[in-house]
């Protein structure tokens, strides 16, 4: 079996979005593979993911599951009241692409509001997309931001 075509592939970024857009979690987190990441290097673009590094955000299925379910935990006095996220996202591009896998690259801009304040980022996405089990799924979400290395504020959901 191989990978969708172009389209198919931004139109599985799309409805990422949508999914966390929505605050539906674990439809999210089942879009993932089995050994599958979400990073937010500290470096951004710059950052090796085979080296040793510092991140914002470094984690695999079960850490993201945990936060999941932190989230959803009605004490969670970090969401009294709940946060809320919005992506805005330029049409995804696909740079790379090879028999079982693809690399989809999507500006960004994304919007983190709780209660009276707001959270402004910016930065690009990258995809490494493969299938597993004949479904399109996500092997690492990777979150560079433009000021990637600044002090933020806590970011609570997943830009």
């Amino acid at each position: 079996m191989s990978l969708p075509d172009d389209a198919a592939l931004a139109d599985f970024v799309l409805h990422e979005a949508r999914l966390l857009d929505a605050g539906r979690y674990q439809e999210w987190l089942d879009l993932f593979a089995a050994d599958g990441r979400y990073w937010v290097p500290l470096q951004g673009a710059a950052q090796d993911p085979a080296q040793p590094h510092n991140a914002y955000a470094d984690e695999d299925r079960l850490l993201l599951r945990l936060r999941i379910e932190r989230l959803q935990d009605a004490r969670a006095w970090s969401q009294q009241p709940r946060s809320r996220g919005q992506h805005l996202l330029q049409t995804p591009r696909v740079e790379l692409r090879e028999a079982a896998r693809a690399l989809v690259y999507t500006p960004f801009l994304y919007v983190e509001a709780r209660g009276e304040e707001q959270l402004m980022l910016a930065g690009h996405w990258q995809h490494s997309l493969c299938l597993e089990q004949g479904a399109l799924r996500i092997a690492l979400k990777r979150v560079n931001l433009v000021n990637a290395g600044a002090s933020l504020p806590m970011i609570q959901l997943f830009p």
